[in-house]
């Protein structure tokens, strides 16, 4: 009995042990369960890897600021709604410009529904009077833009876009002439897509090189030049300006061209909406610069041949060997005209028309495309905002046959060598305005202005007699 006893006693003895060390061990488990949350932490860090690797299809998008339209496009907040533009890319302009846009599309779900048109400025009158504008129409010609703008049918980009990000984008002088008169004041009628330049001189390099010329950087460099070029015997300047019922354009240019280089910005603002006359001391003095240079000792053919001598064939004498002539001005287009086979570079080269007056700086003349905006919602908002980025035209760039106004554009971006050159130069400008006859009422930029400097360079009419002629011609 005492040895059951006291086995029963071992027992229990053993029992209250076991119980006692039970009760230790959940002691353990507090000390140790903090372990498996230390790598918690660590834990979120695994999806940030994937989200480093996507990071880089976002440069796809232009940058925006936090909160803008263009910004909650991307996000996606406007997918499977419609914008719809007209204007007057047709045919392979119109392949570009969707080309253009198709990232843009696709990464926002917007459609972007473009309808092109010969006859824009008819049909757009039409469409706008009848209630029914588009969403966005492209102008090449702001002074119709600004008939619009006057009878309240535009929206004021700067409601929704700050003016900081505008000039973060675009040259000072692309504001000034997208800023128009509305009927409670001034708004920021568009902004700008693409562009071409006018303020080249091209030459024929290969022949020029072997001659040993210099490219003038100042206009009386320039003058230099030509006499040098006369002194050699032959003729410095190709020029003609008959284009059809068009005859005389490609004069206008001129003047538009020696006006930004001899009088204010304001001034040539003035000039163009009718405030300066023609028959102004700052106008006739253009004029008469002009005429010092389109004379019979420095044009080929004479001053007869310019206006009989096609624009298109004006620069071809510079490819004859030798030259016939050796410097020709014109817009960025013009080599479509060259003679088939000739090399940009090689056969042929081009350098900025020389400032006259240093005070006016270094002007460029230009034409382009303003895109305003008729309907405002938020996906148009997006587009427009989208259309301030070089983004929106790069692939354009690349294809060829555009320049872009926007600041953050890079140079590689341009396909065409010839076009990225006229790009830096544009890049180095001071101030740029655009073509001022087609500011001009039609009756004049189309009409008194074409047909005065035809008559004045045929001898048809003097100076003071054109310049009056034009002033009583304006609507």
């Amino acid at each position: 009995m005492r040895t059951k006893k006291a086995l029963w006693s071992l027992l229990a003895v053993l029992l209250v042990l076991s119980m006692l060390l039970a009760a230790c061990q959940p002691s353990a488990t507090p000390t140790e369960a903090p372990q498996p949350e230390e790598p918690q932490p660590a834990e979120p860090a695994e999806p940030e890897e994937p989200m480093e690797t996507e990071e880089p299809a976002e440069p796809e998008a232009p940058p925006a600021g936090e909160g803008t339209y263009l910004e909650r496009a991307y996000a996606g907040e406007f997918s499977g709604t419609v914008v719809t533009m007209t204007g007057p890319f047709t045919d392979e302009d119109a392949v570009k410009f969707d080309n253009s846009v198709k990232a843009f599309e696709d990464a926002t779900g917007i459609d972007i529904q473009y309808e092109g048109s010969k006859e824009f400025e008819a049909s757009i009158a039409i469409r706008v009077d009848a209630g029914d504008p588009p969403d966005i129409a492209d102008f090449p010609q702001p002074g119709l833009l600004a008939n619009f703008v006057s009878q309240g049918k535009v929206v004021d980009v700067t409601s929704f876009m700050s003016m900081e990000h505008l000039q973060a984008q675009y040259l000072q002088s692309w504001l000034d002439m997208g800023t128009m008169q509305g009927p409670d004041g001034p708004i920021m009628a568009g902004v700008w897509h693409r562009f071409n330049a006018k303020s080249q001189v091209w030459y024929p390099k290969d022949d020029f090189d072997a001659a040993g010329y210099t490219i003038p950087t100042t206009w009386d460099e320039m003058i230099a030049l030509s006499d040098q070029i006369v002194a050699d015997g032959d003729k410095p300047w190709c020029v003609g300006i008959e284009s059809g019922a068009a005859t005389g354009w490609p004069a206008t240019d001129w003047m538009e061209e020696i006006m930004l280089r001899t009088t204010s910005l304001e001034n040539y603002d003035k000039w163009t909406t009718g405030e300066l006359p023609f028959a102004s001391p700052e106008v006739k003095h253009a004029l008469e610069v002009l005429a010092e240079l389109w004379t019979d000792e420095y044009v080929y053919g004479g001053q007869a041949a310019i206006v009989t001598t096609f624009f298109g064939d004006a620069p071809l004498p510079m490819f004859e060997d030798p030259p016939k002539c050796w410097l020709h001005k014109q817009g960025n287009f013009i080599t479509s005209f060259f003679p088939e086979g000739v090399q940009a570079g090689v056969d042929y080269d081009f350098f900025y028309l020389p400032p006259i007056d240093d005070a006016y700086g270094k002007p460029y003349l230009v034409a382009g495309d303003i895109m305003a905006m008729f309907n405002d919602r938020d996906e148009v908002r997006a587009v427009m905002e989208y259309f301030t980025y070089g983004e929106c035209i790069k692939e354009w760039l690349a294809a060829g046959g555009a320049l872009g106004p926007q600041k953050d554009i890079n140079l590689d971006w341009y396909g065409d060598d010839v076009e990225r050159g006229i790009a830096a130069l544009v890049q180095e400008a001071t101030s740029v305005r655009f073509d001022g006859s087609d500011l001009m009422p039609g009756e004049v930029g189309s009409g008194s202005f074409w047909t005065g400097m035809t008559d004045y360079f045929s001898g048809v009419s003097d100076i003071d007699t054109v310049l009056s002629e034009i002033d009583a011609s304006w609507p």
